[in-house]
């Protein structure tokens, strides 16, 4: 009895340290989001760097699966094309459900739309990704978060997580896991039809 007493009080101390270390991360990661996040931007422009609908979307840069190449996001810099940014593991479920979702998409939209996806490389193995893009037939840039710097800027805590980015770097959509064909449509054609 006094033994299962004792097993009691230590998993409500834990519990309640793992809350207070949590509550203090947050905050901690709040404050470090709002200082230098501050861009300069027109009247009625976002002006903070922040992965959420109507903010800027934060800046990244990662090699290829193979690296041979380099892609980036630059919100200070207007592109010419909507951006649809896709988080996602080799080991995750609804990912491999969407991925052929995504490859339609790729195809549809081809030299209207960007399309990358960014590999969780840090949770994930590169052997896996390449397994994965293989299986699934992925003709879209697959960039590889490594060090985790790009799913921490997004603020990616499950997969998949996508992003739609209009020309001007705004974010539009965040997307929390798998949607339709139909659904994926009406958002990219909406960030279309609001940067034009």
């Amino acid at each position: 009895m006094k033994r299962n007493v004792i097993i009691a009080v230590l998993f409500v101390v834990a519990i309640a340290g793992v809350l207070v270390y949590n509550l203090a991360g947050n905050s901690k990661s709040a404050r470090e989001a709002n200082v230098g996040s501050t861009v300069s931007g027109t009247a009625g422009s976002p002006t903070k760097v922040a992965p959420t609908v109507g903010s800027l979307a934060p800046a990244l840069k990662l090699s290829s699966l193979d690296d041979s190449a380099t892609y980036a996001v630059d919100p200070k810099s207007p592109q010419d094309k909507v951006l649809v940014i896709n988080f996602w593991a080799s080991w995750c479920g609804p990912c491999d459900v969407e991925a052929p979702d995504l490859v339609k998409l790729y195809e549809e939209y081809k030299g209207k739309i960007e399309l990358y996806g960014v590999n969780a490389t840090k949770y994930d193995t590169v052997r896996g990704a390449k397994d994965f893009v293989k299986e699934k037939a992925i003709p879209f840039p697959v960039l590889m978060d490594k060090e985790g710097k790009a799913g921490d800027d997004y603020k990616v805590f499950s997969y998949p997580i996508s992003f739609i980015v209009d020309r001007n770097g705004v974010v539009r959509q965040r997307i929390e896991g798998a949607k339709s064909l139909k659904e994926w449509r009406t958002m990219i054609d909406e960030a279309m039809k609001d940067a034009a």
